[in-house]
């Protein structure tokens, strides 16, 4: 597992599914490997001279290999979904939104100030290919995640949040990928681009910084002390640095102008 995983409570589901995957795999695996040593100590040739029995067909046998199989694969559908309903349920009033734009190649987080909504004013991190944003979260509250990019497809994962989701671009508003974390430590993760994006992919990191929900709130005062404040979440251009909005920057690289 990823070091401080897992970090949420939507994280600790997809935990489990991993772990009893592994003990059912290894509980299955155990059982053909001793049948595998079984039969070949108990029916081995035991003369030059004697020829095994040859069989052409055990219809038990192909029945229950055809049956068992089947049925593994409904067992781990079932707790696959199940897991996946947990992982994708939102709630109406998440406690923080952070609109997050991926562009290559780097990141900005907007973090809504004074509510939740999301297109209102924001505080922000922008990253650049020379710095790597610090994406910073208050423990023991809900966060949603809604994802934007400018140009191409990129992924968002934090490893030890056990999760990951496409960036895509083109897509605004209500309609963006979206998904949400209730945080469950304090503690340092590391977050990364999981899809190939372009020339400079690999430099697409991020920090993850989880702390109290007071030294959230100092947070958010001093980014907007310090200037890192918007009245629109920063969306799209050079570093998503500027307040070119999705479409604008959109129109403006299918025009050729300058990623």
């Amino acid at each position: 597992m990823p070091a401080n995983s897992p970090g949420t409570e939507q994280a600790e589901h997809i935990a489990d599914l991993w772990k009893w995957a592994w003990v059912a795999l290894l509980v299955t695996g155990v059982l053909v490997w001793g049948l595998i040593f079984w039969v070949a100590g108990r029916y081995r040739r035991r003369s030059e001279d004697e020829i095994p029995v040859q069989t052409r067909y055990n219809l038990p046998l192909e029945v229950l290999y055809t049956i068992v199989p089947i049925f593994a694969v409904v067992v781990f559908f079932y707790w696959t979904v199940t897991v996946q309903d947990k992982v994708l349920d939102e709630v109406d009033n998440p406690d923080v939104m952070v609109e997050v734009t991926a562009q290559q190649w780097s990141w900005t987080f907007n973090h809504s100030y004074g509510d939740a909504e999301p297109g209102g004013e924001v505080v922000y991190e922008a990253g650049t290919a020379s710095k790597i944003p610090t994406l910073v979260l208050p423990v023991d509250q809900t966060i949603e995640f809604k994802l934007s990019s400018p140009d191409v497809i990129h992924s968002f994962w934090i490893p030890g949040f056990l999760m990951k989701m496409d960036v895509i671009p083109g897509q605004s508003g209500e309609d963006r990928n979206s998904f949400q974390v209730t945080t469950t430590k304090e503690g340092t993760f590391m977050g990364k681009c999981a899809e190939l994006c372009g020339t400079y992919h690999a430099r697409m990191l991020f920090n993850v910084e989880v702390v109290s929900q007071a030294d959230y709130q100092k947070y958010l005062e001093d980014q907007k002390a310090q200037g890192h404040f918007a009245e629109q979440p920063l969306l799209g251009g050079a570093d998503a640095a500027t307040q070119k909005g999705l479409a604008e920057a959109l129109s403006h690289h299918s025009d050729g102008g300058e990623k």
